[in-house]
């Protein structure tokens, strides 16, 4: 794991982006472990956000040319990347997000900021179903330009109705690879050097037996 991982890991932890407990998802399971990037909600977590966003997009050695946030979550934590990017790797990426209705005055269309162009990466919290990635690539490519990656914070590694993960799905499905800032292994390998959640890392790592994707 690298320096990044684990601080984010910790940064969650303090913030309250990853709570331990006893959490119903929407799939109606009940998980020892719940990830909200929802709490960073103020310009210096969002700020930090973003730069592990991009730490790890700079690390994946991934080619691309712009960002692309989904609405509604994508794009503050689209914004938040390229923010990161022009701080921190000195490349200033243009970023596109949509909104939900077209709007028929003023500014026309779904879409806001720069055009979609070249080879696009979007930026999400975490792929539940992967209808939101769906509507993304359909919507990049709509616009001629290609999907060339997806960009979360974490991989929940869990199985959706089948035998693969959501992640695992998207990239089977369109062929894009999925980065992520940590994943659930990452969690609890950072808990076990911790050395101080050992009923945590027990219960995550039942649920995992039982959802884990392979």
């Amino acid at each position: 794991m690298q320096e990044y991982q684990r601080e984010f890991i910790a940064f969650a932890i303090v913030k309250g982006a990853l709570r331990f407990g006893s959490f119903t998802l929407k799939s109606g399971r009940q998980s020892p472990y719940f990830f909200n990037t929802g709490v960073f909600a103020t310009g210096t977590t969002l700020a930090r956000l973003g730069e592990y966003y991009a730490a790890a997009l700079s690390t994946a050695n991934l080619a691309f040319d712009m960002l692309y946030g989904p609405a509604y979550k994508g794009i503050p934590l689209g914004t938040a990347v390229a923010i990161a990017y022009a701080n921190k790797h000195h490349r200033d990426l243009p970023l596109c997000f949509n909104r939900k209705e077209a709007k028929d005055h003023g500014e026309e269309g779904s879409l806001l900021g720069a055009a979609l162009k070249g080879r696009v990466v979007i930026v999400d919290d975490v792929i539940s179903a992967g209808t939101s990635v769906n509507e993304s690539v359909s919507i990049i490519e709509h616009a001629g330009a290609t999907p060339a990656g997806v960009t979360i914070s974490l991989d929940r590694q869990e199985r959706g109705s089948g035998s693969l993960s959501a992640v695992q799905e998207v990239q089977q499905h369109h062929g894009i690879p999925v980065i992520s800032i940590v994943s659930l292994a990452d969690i609890i390998d950072y808990l076990a050097r911790e050395g101080s959640h050992p009923q945590e890392i027990a219960e995550i790592n039942d649920y995992r037996r039982r959802y884990g994707a392979s």
